[in-house]
C-alpha cells in the first residue's frame, strides 16, 4: 500500500513537471494562493479568538467594578486597547469631555453614541481584515483551474490530431495533467469558502456582542446624563 501511494505521489509529481508552461503556471498561481489562505487562516483563527477572549475578560471587569471612571483610567493607561475594551473607552471620554460643556442629555447621549460607533467600526475593519481574499480565493481558484484543465484537454488533442495513430498510453497523461489543475483549483477553494464562511460568522456574532453592550453601556450612560442635568 506504502509503495502504491508513493508511486502515485511521484507520478502527479512528473505530471506536473511535464506539463505545459501554462499549466504550470497555473499550477504555481494555485500553490500560491493556497499558501496564502491559510496564512490569513491561522492568522484571523488567532485574531478571532483574542477578540472574544478579550469580549469576555472586559464584560467581568465593566459588570464587577461598577466604577467606570477607574475602569477608563485602567483602560487608558494600558493604550492600544481593542474591541469592547476600545467601545467604552471612546464612549466614556467623548461623555465627559461634552459634560464638561453645557448641553442636554439627549446631546451627551448622542455624542457618546457617535463616538463608540466610530470605534466598533475600526474594530470591525480590524476584524474583517483578510475576509475578502479568502472570499477572493475560494470563488476564483476553481476558475483559475478550470482554465489550466481547458488549455491542459486542448494541447492534448492537438497533439492527438498530430499522431496517426491514437493509442491510450498517449492520451492519458494529457488528460491527467488537465485534470490535476482542476484538483489544485478545489484545493485551493475549499478550505478558504470554509474559513471564510467561518470567520464571518464569528464577526457577526462579536458584531452582536458590541452593539448590545453599547446598547446597556448607552442606558449607563443616560442615567449619568439625567444625574448630571438635574446637579446643572
Amino acid at each position: 500500500m506504502g509503495a502504491e501511494a508513493m508511486s502515485s505521489e511521484l507520478s502527479i509529481i512528473k505530471l506536473v513537471l511535464d506539463a505545459s508552461p501554462l499549466v504550470q503556471a497555473v499550477m504555481a498561481l494555485l500553490v500560491f494562493a493556497s499558501l496564502m489562505s491559510w496564512t490569513i487562516i491561522f492568522r484571523k483563527r488567532a485574531v478571532l479568538r483574542a477578540a472574544r477572549a478579550n469580549a469576555d475578560e472586559f464584560e467581568a471587569s465593566f459588570w464587577k467594578d461598577g466604577d467606570l471612571t477607574a475602569l477608563y483610567r485602567s483602560i487608558e493607561g494600558q493604550g492600544d486597547s481593542t474591541g469592547m475594551a476600545s467601545i467604552f473607552e471612546f464612549g466614556f471620554r467623548e461623555f465627559a469631555r461634552l459634560r464638561q460643556s453645557p448641553g442636554s442629555s439627549e446631546q451627551l447621549l448622542e455624542g457618546s453614541r457617535r463616538a463608540m460607533r466610530v470605534a466598533q467600526l475600526r474594530e470591525l475593519d480590524r476584524l474583517e481584515d483578510g475576509l475578502a481574499n479568502l472570499a477572493t480565493i475560494g470563488s476564483i481558484s476553481p476558475y483559475v483551474g478550470l482554465f489550466g484543465t481547458v488549455w491542459g484537454i486542448m494541447s492534448a488533442f492537438v497533439a492527438i490530431g498530430a499522431a496517426q495513430q491514437v493509442t491510450l498510453a498517449m492520451v492519458a497523461p494529457g488528460i491527467a495533467e488537465a485534470l490535476v489543475a482542476t484538483a489544485a483549483g478545489l484545493f485551493a477553494a475549499i478550505p478558504a469558502v470554509v474559513a471564510y464562511n467561518r470567520y464571518a460568522d464569528q464577526v457577526s456574532r462579536l458584531e452582536l456582542r458590541y452593539d448590545a453592550f453599547m446598547e446597556e453601556f448607552s442606558t449607563i450612560l443616560q442615567r449619568y446624563s439625567g444625574r448630571t442635568t438635574k446637579a446643572a
